[in-house]
């Protein structure tokens, strides 16, 4: 039996069933890792941040001897590992900050609760700043190249996206720019907090890792990329134009 994540389930007020519905997978696949099977790792990343957990608390024996910064909460092998309800708790939980940086972030775009996330917490008080490539930029035609979909694919991706970002235009304190600049990975902010999609020649930015990053007074990892997404907005001067 593993105490330790059936008193986290406790604490947190959840029931095993929602953790599989978190997870899309079975009760029972739950209720097995309770008894004591070690999930895979990309679950028991997302279990411990459903849980506000440490991993290392709720599997000791699976994480121990591994030496991890503490400024590194997770690491998702592909962005498409990252579990649909990370992305909406981090967004969720931004009290001051929220930034996107990104050719297209098309997926994002997509989903339609999590623009609805982006509106209320504009709405309340949280600024919301969001780069998208220019679609007539050449680094954007070349980022397409490069992942195998072509440039004018990536042009259109940008495209769509700024379509579905339309609503959000309207939403004060939400600001959407264009950047013409070669993006060596794909930020995604929360206050302190960061998912970074790293950028690999010849792979889609899905299939890349996904790093989550919060900043601590002893690493500047985080600072690294939060330094790096103020100068790319500094560097964009013309915002897309409320329609």
């Amino acid at each position: 039996m593993n105490e330790n994540l059936r008193h986290a389930l406790i604490r947190a007020r959840l029931q095993p069933v929602d953790i599989a519905a978190r997870l899309a997978v079975d009760p029972k696949t739950v209720a097995r890792w309770i008894s004591g099977r070690i999930p895979h790792p990309r679950h028991r990343l997302a279990v411990a941040d459903l849980l506000g957990a440490e991993e290392r608390d709720l599997w000791p024996d699976a994480t121990r001897g591994r030496r991890v910064p503490d400024e590194i909460k997770a690491i998702y092998p592909h962005r498409w590992a990252v579990p649909a309800d990370v992305w909406r708790t981090f967004f969720e939980a931004a009290e001051e900050e929220i930034g996107i940086l990104v050719y297209s972030g098309l997926f994002l775009a997509e989903d339609a609760g999590l623009l609805r996330i982006l509106t209320q917490r504009a709405r309340a008080g949280v600024r919301v700043r969001i780069l998208l490539g220019d679609p007539d930029s050449p680094d954007v035609a070349a980022r397409g190249v490069e992942e195998g979909i072509g440039g004018d694919v990536m042009a259109a991706r940008v495209r769509n996206t700024l379509a579905l970002y339309r609503p959000l235009q309207d939403v004060e304190g939400i600001e959407i720019r264009l950047h013409r600049t070669v993006l060596y990975n794909s930020i995604y902010r929360a206050d302190d907090s960061l998912l970074v999609n790293l950028h690999a020649y010849g792979t889609r930015a899905s299939e890349a890792p996904v790093i989550y990053l919060a900043r601590i007074e002893s690493g500047n990892a985080a600072t690294t990329y939060l330094d790096s997404f103020e100068r790319v907005w500094s560097s964009t001067e013309t915002a897309v134009q409320r329609t």
